[in-house]
């Protein structure tokens, strides 16, 4: 994983005003594939619900989602417009075609919080890389995340997949208002400790998967 890329930079207020974000908002992003393991419609429904018991909060929250929907090159996924729209929160909810690592980098560093509530997540490269960027994790406390997460201190990890217990979290850090600061810090000194030998594993890892995938589907093709 390339740590350099995946940096504070120039920050965060310079990072929202290349993307066009309100400085004073609270940035809650959905970054990666848009299918239903990664969960991108709790994050909606987690915004409904605070909407729905503060909405003053309208004005002060964003949320992105940035990526498409995989494997087919829609920059528009459509099921998840209509959610928002049915939660009555299409107001809030930016839609994003799929960026490169670059521009992916802003986002990141943009962000006040990327949000991960996902139900499986073997490695979790893509809290560590918002971390190296600055940015304060919520996620599912699934698969690698708990060791990507600190939680408490790099980010805040939520049990189980009901959009309330993202509502709570995101709260936190619209209520603290130090807070994305102080765990963003932590945040990008806690992924320095992941770099190219983590994501190296990380790599074997997916290698190894898809080598026995092969191999699996060769025996099964000639047995």
């Amino acid at each position: 994983m390339n740590l350099e890329r995946f940096r504070p930079a120039d920050g965060r207020a310079a990072a929202r005003d290349r993307l066009d974000l309100p400085q004073d908002a609270v940035v809650a992003l959905f970054a990666g594939r848009i299918q239903p393991l990664k969960a991108p419609d709790i994050l909606l429904r987690a915004v409904a619900v605070l909407l729905d018991e503060d909405p003053s909060l309208r004005s002060k929250l964003v949320v992105p989602v940035v990526g498409g929907p995989s494997g087919s090159g829609l920059a528009k996924p459509e099921g998840l417009q209509k959610l928002a729209a049915r939660l009555g929160i299409a107001d809030v909810v930016r839609f994003r075609p799929p960026v490169g690592q670059d521009r992916l980098a802003d986002w990141f560093r943009a962000a006040s919080v990327l949000v991960m509530p996902s139900y499986s997540e073997s490695f979790g490269l893509v809290a560590i890389e918002a971390e190296a960027s600055g940015t304060p994790v919520v996620a599912a406390a699934v698969g690698g995340l708990p060791v990507a997460v600190r939680d408490g201190q790099t980010g805040i990890l939520v049990e189980g997949h009901d959009p309330a217990g993202y509502a709570r979290a995101l709260r936190r850090f619209i209520d603290e208002p130090g807070l994305v600061d102080r765990m963003g810090t932590a945040a990008a000194r806690h992924a320095q400790s992941f770099g190219w030998d983590t994501a190296a594993s990380a790599t074997a890892d997916v290698y190894t998967a898809a080598m026995h995938e092969h191999r699996r589907r060769v025996r099964s093709h000639h047995g």
